[in-house]
């Protein structure tokens, strides 16, 4: 099962979807790690949180896993990022 996202008029595919809003960190990271480990090579997470330090916990987690953050953006106090599985 795969949903859609629109995101800068671009539709982004991904294929599983954690709820972090409320959880500060290290919750969303240990949360998108988990969730990452369950999908296949190539399939797209989407996490939606609401910590403001998760934009940087997500760019760093992406730069030491090497799973690549696709995208991050912000709507009013949810921060919402796609990331890849390597």
């Amino acid at each position: 099962m795969s949903d859609t996202l629109l995101l800068d008029t671009e539709i982004m595919e991904f294929h599983k979807e954690i709820d972090a809003r409320g959880l500060n960190c290290p919750l969303p990271i240990l949360k998108a790690k988990k969730a990452l480990a369950e999908l296949e090579s190539g399939q797209v997470l989407r996490i939606v949180a609401t910590d403001p330090g998760s934009v940087r916990d997500f760019q760093a987690f992406a730069k030491q896993t090497g799973n690549p953050l696709l995208s991050h953006v912000q709507l009013g106090a949810e921060f919402t990022f796609l990331m890849q599985r390597k």
